[in-house]
C-alpha cells in the first residue's frame, strides 16, 4: 500500500455454515461501469439511479492482483514463461510493472488471490518460501487470500509466514533472520475446530477518501482434498459462497458498500488472456451464489488468465507465475458508497523493463546460498520429458518418476515395494532438453531442475495392501461429477479402464497385473506412495487402510538417484495404462 493511500479499518471474524447449489452463467467481455449494468441486472441488484451519480464526487481506487505466483521469483521457463508467444514472469520485472502501475493512483492496493507460496522453485522452496514472503514486502503486497498451498507444511508453519522467526528446524538458513509478512493473509472460510476463530481475518476493511471498501478472503473448501491431511488437523474450510453472504450484513452494518472477494478459486475460460466468451468451473456457481452487494471478484487456482462477467460482475483471473498483473479500475460514488465503474484489464509481465534493484538483490543473496545445491548435475536426458498426458492418463514424465520411486523402496530392507504410485499433481514442471540454468551442457539435468518437478519435498511411504485395496484405489481415480485423477504408476503395473463405464466399476479385476501376473484381491502388495497419498490425499482415502508403513526418502532425492542411475533418460512410450472407448 502506498504510504498514506488509505487506512485500514476493521478486521472481523464470523463462522458460517456450508451448502452446496448449482448454477450457470454467461460471461462477456469487460469494462463495466455499474450504472449501467444495473439497468440490466436481476432486480434487486444494487446500483445507484443515474441522476444521484452524476451529483455526486468520486474516488478513484486501483487493484494490483496476482495469484497462483507459487514462488516463482526467477523468470519461469518453457510455456511456464510465456502468455502466447511473450516472455513473461520473475519478480524483478513484476515488480517494475507493479511500481509503474502505482504510480498512476496513489490510492492504491496490491492483492493476492492465493497460492503466493507452496510449490515453489527450489530459489524459495529450498528455504521455507521466506524468499518470496521478503520479495513481496519489497513490491509491496497488501493482502494475500490465502490458497491451498499455504497449507503445503501445515498451519503452524503458514502462520510463521505471517508473524516471522526462524524455521523450527532449518533455522533461517541465510543468516539474515526472517520478520514474516509485512501484508495480511486472509482466510474468510478457514476456521479452528475448537474455537470457531479464522486462522487469519476474514477481511479487511480500508478507507479513501469518503469511502470504505472491503477485501474478503478465502481458499477453495475443497481444499483439505488436495493438501496433506495432517497439516490442517484441527482446521474446518467452509462454502465459498455461504461465507461471504454469512459476513455482507456485518460489513454493511459498518456502512461498506464496496466489496471486493478475493478467492482462491476459479474457472476454465474460452478466449485471449484478458477476454471470456465463455466460462466454466467452480467459480460460476459461487459468484451467481454470492450476495449481489459482492462488486469484484478476483480469483485463481485453475492457473487460467480471464477477464469476464458473470451475473453482471467482473471476475479476473491472472494466470500463474507473475507473468500477469490485473489492473483494476474503481469509480466509487462518495454519496452511495459504492462502485459506479469498474475497468480490468490484464497485463503481461513483459521482460522489457528495467528489473527492480531490491529484487535483484535479493535474489543474488539466496543464489549464492543455493547455488552449491541448485547447479550440482545430477543426470541427462535425450529429449523433453513431460508431463503431457495420453489419452489414457499417463505421462512420460510420471512414469519416470513413478519407477524411481519403485526402485528406492523396492530392495526388502527398504519397503520391498513392487509397485508405486504417483499423483500428478505433484508434477510441477517439464524436463527441458534445452534448458540451461546452472552452467550445464544441454540435456544435462540439475538438482534444481529435479526439484522444480516435485519441490513438495514429500517422504515415500511403503505400504502393505490387499489386491482388493490396490483395485479400489485405481477405482478412485474417478469420483463425483467430472473428477479425474489418474495416478502415474511404475512400470510393474498394467492395468485397462473403460471410459464408458459407471464410476467405480471402470477396471476389470483381471486386466491388472504385477510384473506380468494378474493381481489376487485377497493376496498382499508392498505399494510405495508419498506422505500426501498415504494420508488420503487427492480423495485416494482407501491408502489410509494401508498396513505396515515404512517410510522411506525425499521424492525429490528419489528422482535425483534414479536419474543418475539411469542417465540418458528417454521419453517412455507412455504404455502402461490402456483405454477403452
Amino acid at each position: 500500500m502506498a504510504p498514506g493511500s488509505a487506512t485500514i479499518l476493521y478486521e472481523g471474524r464470523d463462522t458460517v455454515t456450508k451448502g452446496i447449489r448449482t448454477a450457470v452463467a454467461a460471461c462477456v467481455a469487460l469494462v463495466l461501469p455499474l450504472v449501467a449494468a444495473s439497468a440490466m441486472a436481476a432486480p434487486g441488484k444494487k446500483g445507484p439511479a443515474p441522476q444521484a451519480v452524476a451529483k455526486a464526487k468520486t474516488t478513484s481506487v486501483q487493484l494490483l492482483a496476482i495469484n497462483d505466483f507459487h514462488g516463482n521469483l526467477e523468470p519461469p521457463s518453457g510455456s511456464s514463461g510465456r502468455i502466447g508467444t511473450v516472455e513473461a514472469g520473475g519478480v524483478e520485472f513484476l515488480a517494475t510493472h507493479i511500481d509503474q502501475l502505482r504510480a498512476t493512483n496513489p490510492n492504491t492496493l496490491v492483492v493476492s488471490a492465493g497460492d503466493l507460496i507452496g510449490a515453489s522453485p527450489l530459489l524459495s522452496g529450498l528455504f521455507h518460501d521466506e524468499p518470496t514472503i521478503e520479495a513481496a514486502n519489497l513490491f509491496g503486497l497488501d493482502f494475500n487470500a490465502v490458497g491451498n498451498h499455504e497449507f503445503d507444511e501445515g498451519a503452524a508453519e503458514l502462520l510463521r509466514m505471517q508473524e516471522g522467526g526462524c524455521h523450527p528446524v532449518d533455522g533461517c538458513q541465510d543468516g539474515t533472520g526472517f520478520d514474516g509478512a509485512e501484508f495480511d493473509f486472509l482466510a474468510a472460510n478457514v476456521e479452528w475446530e475448537e474455537t470457531g476463530d479464522t486462522i487469519f481475518p476474514p477481511y479487511k476493511i480500508v478507507k479513501f477518501q469518503g469511502v470504505k471498501m472491503a477485501l474478503i478472503g478465502m481458499t477453495l473448501e475443497g481444499t483439505p482434498e488436495i493438501v496433506t491431511p495432517s497439516g490442517i488437523a484441527g482446521l474446518e474450510f467452509h462454502d465459498e459462497a455461504d461465507t461471504v453472504n454469512a459476513l455482507v450484513p456485518e460489513l454493511l452494518k459498518q456502512n461498506v458498500k464496496t466489496i471486493v472477494v478475493l478467492v482462491h478459486e476459479g474457472g476454465f475460460p474460452t478466449g485471449a488472456y484478458n477476454e471470456c466468451p465463455g466460462i466454466s468451473g467452480p467459480i460460476v456457481d459461487i459468484v451467481n451464489r454470492t450476495s449481489d452487494e459482492v462488486d469484484l471478484f478476483v480469483t485463481g487456482h485453475t492457473h487460467q488468465a480471464y477477464n469476464c462477467v458473470i451475473d453482471g460482475r467482473p471476475v479476473s483471473s491472472a494466470a500463474s507465475f507473475g507473468r500477469i498483473v490485473t489492473d483494476i479500475d474503481m469509480t466509487i460514488s462518495r454519496a452511495s458508497k459504492q462502485p459506479v465503474e469498474i475497468r480490468v484489464n490484464n497485463n503481461i509481465v513483459t521482460r522489457d523493463v528495467v528489473r527492480d534493484p531490491a529484487q535483484t538483490e535479493l535474489i543474488e543473496r539466496y543464489r549464492v546460498v543455493a547455488a552449491p545445491i541448485a547447479n550440482r548435475v545430477v543426470g541427462s536426458i535425450t529429449a523433453d520429458i513431460t508431463r503431457m498426458n495420453n489419452a489414457a492418463g499417463e505421462s512420460s514424465l510420471g512414469d519416470h518418476i513413478a519407477d524411481a520411486q519403485l526402485a528406492a523402496t523396492s530392495d526388502p530392507a527398504l519397503g520391498g515395494a513392487v509397485v508405486a504410485l504417483m499423483n500428478p499433481g505433484g508434477i510441477r514442471t517439464d524436463l527441458v532438453f534445452n534448458q540451461i540454468s546452472g552452467g550445464e551442457l544441454p540435456g544435462q539435468v540439475t538438482y534444481g531442475e529435479i526439484f522444480a518437478v516435485q519441490p513438495f519435498g514429500n517422504n515415500l511411504v511403503t505400504m502393505t495392501l490387499t489386491g482388493d485395496q490396490l483395485e479400489r484405489v485405481l477405482e478412485q481415480q474417478w469420483g463425483p461429477g467430472t473428477r479425474q485423477v489418474i495416478l502415474q504408476i511404475s512400470d510393474s503395473l498394467r492395468y485397462t479402464w473403460d471410459a464408458s463405464a459407471p464410476i467405480g466399476d471402470r477396471i476389470a479385476t483381471s486386466s491388472i497385473t504385477i510384473n506380468g501376473t494378474p493381481i489376487s484381491p485377497m493376496a498382499t502388495y508392498r505399494v510405495t506412495v508419498n506422505n500426501f497419498l498415504a494420508d488420503g490425499g487427492d480423495g485416494f482415502s482407501v491408502l489410509r487402510e494401508g498396513t505396515n508403513r515404512l517410510g522411506g526418502v525425499v521424492d525429490t532425492d528419489a528422482f535425483a538417484a534414479y536419474l543418475g542411475d539411469n542417465s540418458p533418460l528417454s521419453p517412455t512410450p507412455r504404455n502402461r495404462i490402456t483405454r477403452l472407448n
